[in-house]
């Protein structure tokens, strides 16, 4: 069964008081629950980074253009995005977008 990573983009982010905080959690924990064993990492927001390149370490803002990732599993692209059509962080006005992972090699 192919690996999807879904990315994280946009919306308003981490909320700052602990209350907000709580409930986008509580609204995660309730979609990864719909999406069950198809969940592989759930992922994490990403706060900061650096770009490697064959000449530098560049340091980048707080949050780059991928603010978070999860990783699932499913039968096909179609039903990957149907496991995060319902995702809370789209209700909160971010997108996500869902990659499948190619296998390399003879695997």
């Amino acid at each position: 069964m192919p690996t999807y990573l879904v990315t994280y983009h946009g919306g308003e982010g981490m909320p700052s008081t602990p209350e907000a905080r709580q409930q986008v959690e509580q609204a995660f924990g309730a979609w990864a629950a719909t999406v069950g064993d198809s969940m592989i990492d759930p992922g994490a927001p990403l706060i900061a980074f650096q770009t490697v390149s064959a000449d530098s370490v560049a340091e980048g803002p707080a949050v780059g253009p991928v603010g978070g990732y999860t990783l699932l599993r499913a039968n096909d692209v179609a039903a990957a995005v149907k496991l995060v059509q319902s995702h809370p962080f789209v209700q909160r006005g971010g997108s996500l977008q869902v990659s499948e992972a190619a296998v390399l090699g003879g695997g």
